[in-house]
C-alpha cells in the first residue's frame, strides 16, 4: 500500500494547450492545500482519542542513530496501538504557459494494525469547483472503491489503480526503509530539538533517466502515470526519457520520545516537453497523524 493522491487531468487542445482537472481520492470537504484537517465521520463509531501521552512508548535501551533504527522503532511504535487516525490533505496539478488548472483533496484514513484493514473517505475538488466523493475500503488484500455515485469497484490491491488510490499513511515506514537499503543510503535523519526527528529523502532538478533506478523516483514515476496517459491522449508525447524530475522533497515525522509517526509529506513535479516549453505537473500530499482510534473499522455497508 502506498501514499498517493490520485487525479485524473483531463486536456483539450486548442490554439493552446488548456487544462480541466477532475477527481481524486477519498475524504471531507475540501479545500486549498496547506496542513491536512479531519473530515467528520460517517458513522457512529466512537472518535480517536487524543495523541497518546510520550511516555506510552518506553524508552529505548540503545540510542537510535542510523535511519534504520529510528524506522524499526517507528514501526515498533505503530504497531502497540489497534488503530490510528490521519488526516490526508493533497494537491495535483498541471501548469503551461501561466496556466494551472488542479484538483485538491481532503480525506480522514483510519487504518487497523492487527489484521490490517484500511478504510478512508473523502472529497475531491477540480478548480472549476466540481467536487466528488470518494471512499476506500481495504482489508485481506482486496481494495473496494467507490468514487461519486459508480458503484463498487473491488480488485487485489496489487492492482495498479487500486495501488494508486490507497492512501495508507502507516506503510510509509516500509517505504523509507526501501530507501534507506539503498546503496550508499537515500535516507538522512535530523533530530529537529524540538521533539521530532525527521527522516528525509530529497532531490534536486535532474532528468529522470538519471535516478530511475531509485525507489522515490520510482514512487514518483507511479504517482505521475495516471496523468502522463491522460496527456497522451490528448495529444501529448510525453516519453520517459525527455521527462525531467524538477525535484522532490519527502519527509516522515517521528515523535523523538515514542517514535510514533506525526506526520508524513510529498512533495514533488516533473517537467514535460511540449511545444518548445514545459508542461509542469506537481503533486503535494501531506498526512498528519490525528491520534488512536478506539473504534472497530468496519466496512461499507454495502461492500459486505
Amino acid at each position: 500500500m502506498r501514499t498517493s493522491l490520485r487525479c485524473a487531468l483531463v486536456l483539450v487542445l486548442p490554439l493552446v494547450l488548456s487544462l480541466d482537472a477532475c477527481g481524486v481520492e477519498a475524504g471531507e470537504p475540501a479545500g486549498a492545500a496547506g496542513s491536512p484537517e479531519v473530515a467528520a465521520p460517517s458513522s457512529a463509531t466512537p472518535e480517536p482519542s487524543a495523541t497518546p501521552e510520550p511516555s506510552a512508548t518506553p524508552e529505548p535501551s540503545a540510542t537510535p542513530e542510523s535511519p534504520l533504527d529510528f524506522l524499526d522503532l517507528a514501526a515498533k511504535a505503530m504497531a502497540e496501538e489497534p488503530a490510528w487516525t490521519f488526516s490526508v490533505k493533497g494537491e495535483e496539478g498541471l501548469t503551461l504557459q501561466g496556466q494551472k488548472n488542479a484538483a485538491t483533496y481532503r480525506a480522514t484514513v483510519r487504518r487497523a494494525m492487527k489484521p490490517e484493514v484500511l478504510r478512508s473517505e473523502g472529497v475531491i475538488t477540480s478548480s472549476k469547483g466540481t467536487r466528488k466523493n470518494e471512499e476506500m475500503y481495504v482489508a485481506d488484500g482486496t481494495a473496494h472503491l467507490r468514487e461519486g455515485d459508480a458503484p463498487w469497484k473491488h480488485a487485489p490491491v496489487t492492482d495498479p489503480e487500486m495501488r494508486n488510490k490507497v492512501e495508507d499513511p502507516v506503510a510509509v515506514v516500509e517505504e523509507f526503509r526501501t530507501y534507506a537499503k539503498a546503496a550508499g543510503g537515500d535516507v538522512k535523519a535530523t533530530d529537529t530539538g524540538g521533539g521530532t526527528v525527521e527522516l528525509r529523502v530529497a532531490s534536486g532538478k535532474r532528468k529522470l533517466s538519471a535516478v530511475a533506478d531509485r525507489a522515490w523516483a520510482k514512487k514518483a514515476k507511479r504517482e505521475f502515470d495516471p496523468t502522463a496517459e491522460q496527456l497522451r491522449k490528448a495529444g501529448v508525447a510525453v516519453e520517459d526519457a525527455q521527462l525531467t524530475l524538477s525535484g522532490l522533497d519527502e519527509v516522515l515525522v517521528l515523535d523523538a520520545k515514542t517514535y510514533r509517526i506525526r506526520s508524513h509529506r510529498l512533495d514533488f513535479g516533473f517537467l514535460i516537453p511540449y511545444g518548445g516549453a514545459d508542461i509542469t505537473f506537481e503533486q503535494h500530499v501531506g498526512e498528519e497523524n490525528q491520534g488512536v482510534y478506539a473504534g472497530r473499522i468496519e466496512p461499507p455497508a454495502d461492500v459486505r
